[in-house]
């Protein structure tokens, strides 16, 4: 056993002063690979803290088998999962702006074009009124409600399919009925 197994042993059993100096040894080749995955020193630093302390958890479950490797793939996946999290919070913070950006130009587009949409969606409503009870209640619930195929099947009782049949049929009946008030 090599001395590097045997200070490996020491911090599986406790040594803290082993824990240390695999610590010490093995900071700068850590923090390389984080580096060079993320490309952000500001934050390699703190992923290099989780994966000595993923290290320090998993050390019981080490079979000595190449402890450098062992912990590169450790540094690895935080390093890995540390992007993944940055990409979603940035995919999250663009859909936000996109949506304030909307939400202003729907603010700002105009009494005119909210009053047109007013208008057209009371329309809507009425025509709904003139569609057979189980349309209405599909039409409702998934337009209106924003349910999906399967939960409305599930609550009406009937096959997904049927549900799907409604709804064509409800918008085919909408569409000829708009087109019929506007002509």
């Amino acid at each position: 056993m090599n001395s590097e197994d045997l200070l490996v042993k020491r911090a599986v059993s406790g040594d803290k002063a082993a824990c240390e100096q695999l610590v010490k040894k093995y900071q700068a080749y850590i923090f390389a690979i984080i580096l060079n995955l993320t490309g952000d020193s500001c934050n390699a630093e703190t992923i290099a803290q989780e994966v000595f302390l993923q290290m320090y958890i998993s050390l019981p479950q080490y079979r000595f088998k190449g402890f450098r490797t062992w912990l590169g793939r450790i540094a690895v996946h935080k390093a890995i999962d540390w992007k993944r999290k940055q990409q979603r919070r940035q995919a999250k913070e663009r859909l936000l702006a996109d949506r304030e950006r909307l939400a202003v130009q729907v603010e700002y587009g105009g009494v005119e074009e909210k009053l047109n949409r007013q208008e057209e969606a009371k329309r809507i409503r009425n025509l709904c009124r003139r569609l057979p009870e189980s349309y209405q209640r599909v039409i409702k619930k998934y337009y209106f409600a924003g349910k999906s195929y399967q939960e409305i099947a599930g609550e009406e009782g009937i096959a997904v399919k049927t549900v799907e049949t409604r709804l064509y049929r409800a918008r085919k009946k909408l569409q000829a009925w708009w087109k019929e008030e506007q002509g």
